[in-house]
């Protein structure tokens, strides 16, 4: 007796190869405990991908203002998703010299979210592509701790369905730029630091790069 096929089913299994082939590229660039030695206190980072429509979308949570000022007003979400990945190849230091390690996880699309208000103002998804190919990219000028001029990048996203607009900037963008450029492995629209024929070594080299302008910053301050 020939079973009856579920409609749904096509899909579900689109979503799945979509997740299964994010999952084997965030695992190709895992560069394991590397950087666990340096001498800086540690935080992590949940970046929730979700499919939806046969796309992947990265949700981000906006900071209410009811907490304290922070360099990064929109930002990854906080908390647990499905099937996480920590990414030690996505590490970054904060502003303040924290080292910070995304952990990348899938989330539903029929997942709702329910901030608490008193941290966080607003939910949004923005496409993950948006960040190799956007329509709306300007660099910030910054200096790094030890004077040397650099920086960084900023998007402007047009919400379509909320018909709002919002703007990534900082190390909330360096991270979505990093896994964008992990999983899809193609050149970005605009500028960046690495080498995308040796995406490990490059990211490695700014990354210690940055971590040494930072002890140089705070040796000149003795």
């Amino acid at each position: 007796r020939e079973r009856r096929k579920d409609p749904a089913e096509p899909l579900a299994n689109q979503t799945r190869s979509i997740k299964d082939k994010a999952k084997i590229s965030l695992r190709k660039y895992d560069v394991g405990n590397k950087f666990s030695h340096l001498p800086l206190s540690k935080a992590s980072v949940l970046m929730p991908l979700m499919v939806k429509d046969g796309k992947l979308y990265l949700l981000f949570t906006v900071r209410s203002m009811k907490v304290s000022v922070s360099t990064m007003s929109l930002r990854p979400t906080g908390g647990g998703a499905e099937g996480s990945v920590h990414c030690p190849c996505l590490q970054a230091l904060s502003p303040v010299g924290s080292l910070v390690t995304p952990v990348v996880g899938f989330i539903e699309d029929t997942f709702q979210a329910r901030p608490n208000p008193d941290e966080v103002s607003d939910v949004f998804l923005v496409p993950l592509k948006y960040f190799i190919d956007p329509l709306k990219y300007m660099t910030l000028p910054y200096k790094r701790a030890d004077g040397v001029a650099s920086w960084l990048h900023s998007f402007v996203y047009d919400d379509p369905e909320r018909k709002t607009s919002l703007r990534i900037w900082g190390l909330t963008a360096h991270f979505a730029v990093f896994l964008a450029l992990v999983i899809f492995e193609k050149k970005p629209t605009f500028d960046i630091q690495y080498d995308l024929d040796n995406l490990i070594s490059s990211s490695e080299k700014n990354f210690m790069e940055e971590y040494m302008s930072l002890y140089k910053g705070k040796s000149s301050k003795l």
